[in-house]
């Protein structure tokens, strides 16, 4: 079963899309916020990431990057989610290795087109 990691600070927003995931078949776990989600990050390997871009203390895009230059993490899918819609937002996410991009507040058919254009279903 393929596993995904939330790391969100918005804990209603986490557990939200750890059950869309998990009616989609997808083992997933909730991390509230930036540091949580590191931790779990240097010592677990994911299949996939769904990872908040604002964030206090820790932004996504720094965990964003970690991931891309951890070589155990460098080919783990990250899923930016965001209530940011901005052009310079998405631009910045994608440049930095996102493999997709999903506003807030993330539907289960948003999460199936995601996870289908990155053919985990």
């Amino acid at each position: 079963m393929l596993s995904a990691l939330i790391v969100d600070d918005n804990r209603w927003t986490a557990d939200s899309i750890v059950s869309e995931l998990l009616a989609l078949g997808i083992q997933a776990r909730a991390a509230y916020g930036a540091g949580p989600g590191m931790a779990i990050l240097s010592i677990e390997s994911p299949d996939m990431v769904f990872l908040d871009i604002n964030m206090p203390s820790i932004s996504g895009f720094e965990i964003l990057s970690y991931v891309s230059r951890e070589p155990r993490l460098a080919k783990v899918p990250v899923f930016v989610i965001t209530s940011d819609d901005q052009p310079q937002t998405r631009q910045r996410a994608m440049k930095s290795g996102a493999r997709d991009f999903l506003l807030k507040p993330v539907s289960i058919d948003a999460l199936e087109v995601v996870l289908k254009r990155a053919k985990f279903l």
